[in-house]
């Protein structure tokens, strides 16, 4: 009869290799869906380019707005099917049907953030580096769109009433850059609430939970996290615009913090 050490030195070598060719198999399709997303952000790209010959002011917005849309509601279909990423942002559809601008105002775990929100959202537009604005994957699309860079302040609040005066859905992420970590919020900028001063429409908050690190401060994009991925983004507080944004800020950023300590 066989030593049982030996038995169980084979068994957990037998694991081991198991574990390795899952990990081998899941970071493939992991970037299986990275480079889907990028062929069709690319593609979006050149047709967008196509579209801004003929398409022009608040038709190209719209005509924009809406390719990124459904371009995203697709690949999230992808990913979730993947059974890797699983994405419930399904609460904020029913924002789809509210008349008029409005700012739509949400915490920002990870690079993903802004792709998961837009997707349920054909009226979006977003708020923007203006590095990511010119990004090869994404700058025609952007222009198309009206996406809006926060190169200069001054026009990015211009620039951001007049999409949401046209009844676009703004999409902004108060932070300014991604949370420190899952959980955790940098302090807000009053841009964002002077922005709905100026427009006069009200800041819906999204609230997104995840407990991965996926895509967050810090984390390498070919780097494995756990999986499954889940984030979940969900409806919050609205606030109405009001004379003192400084005040609206403040309590925007202390309503987070406590949503995202529960």
């Amino acid at each position: 009869m066989k030593p049982l050490s030996v038995d169980v030195q084979r068994t957990l070598e037998a694991q081991e290799r198991s574990s390795w060719l899952a990990s081998v198999l899941l970071r493939a399709w992991l970037f299986v869906l990275l480079f889907w997303l990028g062929v069709l952000s690319l593609g979006w790209n050149l047709i967008a380019a196509v579209l801004r010959l003929f398409l022009r002011g608040a038709t190209a917005r719209r005509v924009g707005c809406a390719g990124i849309s459904y371009g995203y509601r697709w690949y999230w279909a992808c990913a979730r099917a993947s059974g890797l990423l699983r994405i419930d942002a399904h609460s904020l559809d029913v924002l789809r049907d509210v008349p008029g601008g409005l700012v739509i105002a949400a915490n920002h775990p990870s690079l993903l953030d802004a792709l998961m929100i837009v997707a349920r959202l054909p009226r979006g537009t977003c708020l923007m580096k203006g590095a990511l604005v010119r990004n090869p994957f994404l700058g025609a699309g952007a222009s198309l769109a009206g996406y809006v860079s926060n190169d200069s302040t001054r026009t990015m609040v211009r620039m951001a009433v007049e999409r949401l005066h046209e009844g676009g859905q703004l999409v902004v992420f108060p932070e300014g850059t991604r949370s420190p970590a899952p959980g955790r919020i940098h302090p807000f900028s009053r841009s964002i609430a002077l922005i709905a001063q100026r427009a006069q429409v009200p800041i819906q908050t999204v609230v997104i939970e995840t407990d991965s690190p996926y895509l967050g401060k810090g984390w390498p994009l070919w780097k494995l996290p756990p999986v499954p991925i889940v984030f979940r983004a969900r409806l919050g507080q609205r606030f109405e615009p009001a004379a003192d944004a400084e005040q609206v800020c403040a309590e925007m950023e202390a309503y987070f913090r406590k949503e995202l300590a529960r």
